[in-house]
């Protein structure tokens, strides 16, 4: 074998011991971070649980909220079970951490110590905070949204975007949002609805403010769900009925 063809060899078991290595720590890293982002979900899945088991609501608006925090907690933890990649886990912690917001909710529901503040979530801060009363009529339906819990307003929602819209954190008679959440679009009056609840509060970014086009129905881009307001023909395939009473009335 002449010499050139040896180095040749060399070169190219170099080449591939160095590619094999190199995918090695690769792989080694990803498992890593997927590892410690699960030990993150779970601890966060594990506060949320302790918080639902010994906390019980004395009032409607704290049974609701931890109601919520429940229906968080069996997401997260089925999240956690499932999650084979780091953005997996993570979304997991995302599910855990707004759970732990409705247990905040509740506590001050019940004139307790909330606790020790908790990281954003997404498109929390986007979405903005309810900051003043309003009541509205809506489609033949009235519909409060409000700064603090009461028994007219017993819904929270901890802020964010649900199906592309930001919905202000804040309290609520109706938990609107929802069938958005299940459905994945927003009816025509949902648009109306926000509009009237929102329009012009202080507290909501401006980026997340309702325009005028909202409050009548006309203009509301909706992505790729090709929304026209201005014939309103939009179905979003939900009728809005959630069951327990709650019937959104075509919103």
């Amino acid at each position: 074998m002449s010499t050139a063809l040896i180095i040749i060899v060399i070169a190219l078991v170099v080449i591939v011991a160095a590619v094999w290595w190199s995918r090695q720590k690769a792989v080694a890293h990803q498992q890593k971070q997927l590892e410690d982002a699960k030990a993150e979900a779970r601890r966060w899945v594990e506060r949320l649980g302790g918080q639902v088991l010994n906390l019980i609501g004395t009032n409607e608006a704290a049974k609701q909220a931890l109601a919520d925090a429940a229906e968080r907690h069996g997401a997260a933890v089925s999240q956690l079970e499932q999650a084979t990649t780091t953005a997996q886990a993570r979304l997991t912690t995302e599910s855990a951490l707004e759970g732990l917001y409705y247990v905040r909710a509740a506590r001050t529901a019940m004139d307790m110590d909330p606790g020790p503040e908790l990281p954003d979530l997404t498109g929390q801060r986007g979405a903005g905070k309810v900051t003043e009363y309003r009541e509205v009529e809506v489609a033949g339906q009235q519909q409060v949204a409000s700064p603090d819990p009461s028994s007219q307003t017993p819904h929270y929602y901890p802020g964010g975007t649900v199906a592309g819209r930001p919905v202000p954190q804040g309290w609520y008679s109706e938990p609107w949002w929802k069938p958005a959440l299940v459905a994945g679009a927003w009816g025509v009056g949902s648009f109306v609805l926000m509009g009237a609840l929102f329009g012009g509060m202080a507290g909501i970014p401006a980026e997340a403010a309702y325009a005028e086009g909202f409050q009548d129905g006309a203009g509301a881009d909706g992505g790729d769900q090709d929304f026209n307001g201005g014939d309103q023909d939009f179905d979003p395939g939900f009728d809005g009925d959630l069951g327990g009473g709650f019937d959104m009335g075509g919103f």
